[in-house]
């Protein structure tokens, strides 16, 4: 009999599964069936009205321009499963490429360095021309202290950072929490004080080799386009041509697994799901030698949206990837404790937005503030009360982007404080307050005479659409966590089930990151194939290497 695989979500990850199955499994997509309750996943990039059947919006009455709900930041050096893949993926734009030639040629050629990283009211951008640029760290000798201490923390003793919050590991340093460091690490890879500090010391160790360039992200690596077409389109198209069944708009709700004697053995016999367009029930039965591949948790589950007139309406359900997650908890005890991560959404909650605008106006502007080309910032304005960035990207960063188009996205990091300037809550605000807010703080950082609030007519005028986009869980897998909360990727006694998501547990890598979803992808895939160990794709440990360790000491104490 054929075996099959069936994939529960189409992230990053179950793509990436389907490609190791077929590669290395040596594998007929024709075995493989993904199941996906939309196309994007938790990757950005679409026209606004293409996600009108994806998500739930209220009653919008602009579904016009670009909507980027987040995309991550890659990086050349610790990014190995990821190059891996995408080595596999033949290039959408260039014939005879792979997708990783087209990011890495594109990054090469447009490398980043940002200049404006850092910006407040009393000295505008924090550059080397003032005293408190961010050039600097700002550590005192307990900062750093207590985070060599962290970072020097032997994984084998992982588990005394059990439920212990970056604000506890430094309850004796309140200052580190003022420094730029604390500033710029906050807002490029997204914790908060309340975050894990075991996912801090993972990242202090896994990326080690950004510690000493973070204040000009000249590690980033950035996709030609935003990631889902740059991503996540070639790597679909690709399982498609290889006869992979895609079908969408359909929600597993539910697992059938076999009784056994002892409770102990996880094996999967069916899947119980709901056409979300529908409504039809149906079942899966599956055989015993079938694979199950489950995203167990996705950090863009009950994501709403907004436009320029409409501020976004939250959605209080508990995320359906997790709901499924904790119905196979009910049946087993090592499957991990999904209220950990999906139960507090001050821990996790984000607003983001994308502005499109039919003119390059409002992107001239901002690149005269803060001196830096589109495709080179992330730019934070630390003493905002919802902690505001803003990342403008080479442009066009949608296919099918007009030349006269542009197109940016930002976010807050605590949507429920205060504008400073529009007197609401941030996550009550239409888009078109969240254009005024950000007029606001540029102009507070806006050097010139003819300041930028002097020309917001002109500015709002140019705005095609402003989508606001509330995430309750965009930051949960950075949610405080002890040893057990999440599952393995091939849990013990597992026959055919696997995890694949930013909430499994792995050694030494980090989550919040595509290299994390495509190393569970590739665990997944050679543990229930069989394929040893020692096959796996070599990461680097840039936390043993000397040269990069002295960059990182002379860092800390500039």
């Amino acid at each position: 009999m054929v075996r099959k695989a069936y994939m529960i979500g189409t992230g990053i990850g179950n793509l990436a599964a389907g490609i190791y199955l077929i590669r290395d499994g040596y594998w007929d997509g024709s075995q493989i069936t993904m199941y996906g309750i939309n196309k994007h996943g938790a990757n950005d990039g679409a026209p606004y009205e293409k996600y009108q059947n994806e998500y739930e919006v209220p009653h919008v009455g602009n579904t016009k321009g670009f909507l980027a709900e987040g995309g991550r930041m890659l990086n050349e050096e610790t990014y190995e499963n990821l190059w891996d893949v995408l080595r596999s993926v033949p290039s959408l734009d260039n014939p005879g490429q792979s997708v990783t030639d087209d990011i890495l040629n594109f990054d090469h050629a447009h490398p980043t360095h940002d200049v404006g990283r850092l910006m407040d009211k009393k000295n505008g951008i924090r550059n080397k021309d003032n005293a408190d640029n961010y050039y600097h760290m700002q550590f005192d000798n307990k900062d750093r202290m207590l985070l060599s201490r962290l970072m020097l923390l032997p994984e084998k003793k992982e588990e005394l950072l059990n439920d212990i919050s970056i604000e506890d590991w430094f309850r004796d340093s309140p200052h580190f929490f003022t420094t730029n460091f604390w500033y710029m690490w906050e807002t490029t890879f997204a914790f908060k004080k309340e975050s894990s500090a075991m996912e801090l010391r993972r990242y202090m160790n896994r990326m080690i080799v950004e510690f000493s360039r973070i204040n000009t992200l000249e590690g980033v690596t950035r996709t030609p386009y935003n990631q889902y077409e740059s991503i996540i389109v070639p790597m679909r198209k690709y399982l498609k041509d290889h006869g992979v069944n895609f079908v969408n708009n359909m929600l597993v709700k539910e697992f059938e697994f076999a009784d056994t004697p002892l409770r102990d053995d996880i094996i999967v016999t069916g899947l119980k799901m709901e056409n979300v367009e529908t409504k039809e029930a149906s079942e899966v039965k599956i055989a015993e030698d079938d694979l199950v591949f489950d995203t167990n948790g996705a950090i863009t589950d009950d994501a709403t949206l907004g436009d320029l007139d409409t501020p976004v309406t939250e959605n209080h359900d508990y995320p359906v990837s997790a709901k499924l997650w904790k119905q196979a908890t009910e049946h087993f005890y090592s499957l991990g404790h999904p209220d950990k991560f999906f139960n507090d959404r001050a821990q996790s909650e984000w607003l983001s937005f994308t502005i499109t605008t039919k003119d390059h106006y409002l992107f001239n502007q901002i690149a005269r503030i803060t001196q830096q080309q589109p495709g080179n910032a992330l730019n934070t304005w630390i003493d905002s009360t919802g902690l505001l960035s803003i990342v403008v990207h080479h442009q066009p960063h949608f296919h099918a982007q007009k030349p006269e188009e542009g197109v940016l996205w930002g976010y807050f990091m605590f949507p429920r404080k205060l504008g400073d300037y529009v007197l609401k809550p941030i996550i009550k605000m239409t888009g078109r307050e969240i254009v005024e807010e950000l007029i606001g703080h540029l102009a507070e950082v806006d050097p010139a005479q003819d300041n930028i609030r002097n020309h917001k007519d002109r500015i709002m005028d140019s705005v095609i659409n402003s989508i606001p986009v509330y995430m309750p869980y965009a930051s949960a897998l950075f949610n405080q966590r002890a040893k057990g909360d999440r599952p393995d990727v091939v849990p013990a006694h597992s026959h055919n089930l696997a995890f694949i998501s930013q909430f499994v547990e792995m050694p030494f890598d980090m989550v919040f990151t595509e290299q994390f979803s495509v190393r569970a992808a590739q665990i997944a895939v050679y543990k229930l194939l069989g394929i040893p160990d020692s096959e796996l794709t070599k990461v680097h440990h840039y936390e043993k290497d000397p040269r990069v360790l002295l960059r990182a000491a002379k860092t800390m104490i500039r």
